[in-house]
């Protein structure tokens, strides 16, 4: 007779496993928010506006005004990321799949305070579905503007937080309320796992 041995029900049902995750990613999201100065989702929202407003004077075109948001959020999040580590105090997570949720439910909860959904669409593919956007709120894009990507800054975050723990990226705004859509969304793909770098004390 063959011992039977008691499997975990994470294992038996990987989609039990991933609601577990999700909900342990919540409660984490929520526990670290509540430690974070806040901001006036208002002032914030009049805040970036004025930034991108500014940003469209300066490159005249859409095109590289997307760019430039764009290049922007890459240069928070790899300082963001620090901040980060250290306030939800994470360990590694074990899969991409992992990594999607902890940014869902613990990062936009962090810096923006609101949640966010995962839709996943293979072990290296997400995306990040915005029910409400803080940086969209009071805004309406005018007919020469409806190309702009206003959010694209937080495709430039990801790339550049998930840089810093060594994954490159591709981020891509699919979906935005400013362009009609009921949500926003995010893609974001996983190109490539990057070795770490070791630097001896003596260079």
């Amino acid at each position: 007779v063959r011992e039977k041995r008691n499997t975990p029900h994470s294992r038996r049902h990987p989609r039990l496993a991933n609601m577990r995750r999700a909900v342990d990613a919540t409660r984490m999201g929520d526990a670290t928010f509540s430690k974070m100065d806040k901001v006036s989702s208002e002032l914030f929202s009049l805040t970036y506006g004025a930034m991108v407003t500014q940003l469209l004077r300066d490159y005249e075109e859409v095109d590289a005004t997307n760019v430039q948001l764009e290049k922007m959020g890459y240069n928070i999040g790899t300082r963001l990321v620090d901040e980060f580590l250290a306030k939800a105090q994470i360990a590694a997570c074990s899969s991409f799949a992992e990594t999607a949720e902890i940014i869902a439910k613990v990062g936009f909860k962090m810096f923006l305070g609101i949640n966010v959904e995962v839709v996943p669409a293979s072990s290296s593919e997400f995306s990040l579905t915005l029910n409400e956007n803080p940086l969209a709120e009071f805004v309406e894009l005018p007919d020469q503007y409806s190309k702009l990507e206003y959010s694209g800054l937080l495709c430039g975050v990801l790339r550049g937080a998930l840089e810093m723990v060594q994954m490159r990226v591709e981020c891509s705004l699919k979906r935005d309320v400013l362009w009609g859509d009921d949500v926003t969304e995010i893609k974001v793909v996983l190109k490539e796992i990057l070795e770490e770098e070791y630097h001896d004390d003596d260079d």
